[in-house]
């Protein structure tokens, strides 16, 4: 994801742009089709810059990145913007801003979706938390790679919002599942029958997108099975604390339990049909 996004910083952005890649290779990689300069470590990367970015895995590859003498808060100068777009936990956004502000660092956490191939393209859809001040800043920074960009709430907002996003589209993704199940063993031609609902209230993305790859049995793609189980465990998690009740979200998480235990772990998330198809 950070790969096509910085690119976009520099092309579409106009951004002079130092990247940082835990593997060395990749970030050599972009400067030799972006330009630009790659860096040893992340605050090597962050030194003398107004706006850090970062995009990783988790809360613990997060902090691994920031925080630390090599991580990018200890090469940020005072009055710098921090922009997080991994998908974390609200937790840890609410950490890295308190920390940031005690360096006199702005800290606004970004999560991204649309996988990919929004990345690519320059679409993605970013939910932010933070300051109205520091969003402000950030804004025009995001829209190099970014179609929607809004402001959610407090440090920790962006976070929750990409969790609502995950809740919407695991449900959503199973029916589709289900959907297309249902009509192979009642002998529909399934293209056809999606031609139709699909300009009706059935609509989605996901539908539009993944039905034919679906169909095929074709997930070596997209958004992986791994990462989707990492997020919807951060959902169930802040659940757990906020009460909130989310019977589907955590049968669709078992269900991707057995898309991993078939070998499926880097497949699509659209592979919940390979569960139905035996």
């Amino acid at each position: 994801m950070g790969y096509p996004m910085a690119g976009h910083l520099a092309g579409r952005g106009g951004h002079e742009v130092t990247v940082y890649n835990r593997t060395a290779k990749k970030a050599q990689n972009w400067v030799e089709k972006h330009g630009g300069r790659h860096a040893p470590t992340p605050k090597a990367a962050a030194e003398g810059q107004d706006v850090v970015l970062a995009c990783v895995g988790n809360d613990d590859d997060l902090r691994q990145v920031t925080i630390g003498p090599e991580g990018a808060f200890a090469g940020m100068q005072p009055g710098s913007l921090f922009i997080d777009h991994t998908t974390a936990s609200a937790n840890v956004a609410r950490e890295l801003h308190a920390l940031a502000l005690t360096n006199s660092i702005s800290f606004v956490d970004a999560p991204v979706s649309g996988g990919q191939a929004g990345a690519e393209a320059g679409a993605l859809t970013v939910m932010c938390g933070g300051d109205q001040p520091d969003y402000e800043r950030a804004e025009p920074v995001i829209t190099a790679y970014a179609k929607m960009c809004s402001l959610l709430g407090p440090a920790g907002a962006g976070q929750l919002a990409k969790m609502v996003n995950q809740i919407c589209i695991a449900g959503l993704v199973q029916g589709l599942a289900e959907g297309l199940a249902f009509a192979k063993k009642a002998g529909l031609d399934t293209r056809a029958v999606v031609e139709v609902i699909s300009k009706g209230a059935a609509q989605s993305w996901q539908m539009e997108n993944r039905h034919e790859t679906m169909v095929a049995g074709q997930f070596d793609f997209g958004f992986a099975v791994d990462w989707m189980r990492k997020d919807l465990g951060i959902c169930l998690a802040e659940a757990r604390r906020n009460g909130a009740r989310l019977p589907v979200t955590a049968l669709v998480d078992q269900f991707y339990g057995d898309v991993q235990k078939r070998g499926g772990g880097r497949w699509d998330t659209s592979s919940l049909l390979s569960r139905l198809d035996d």
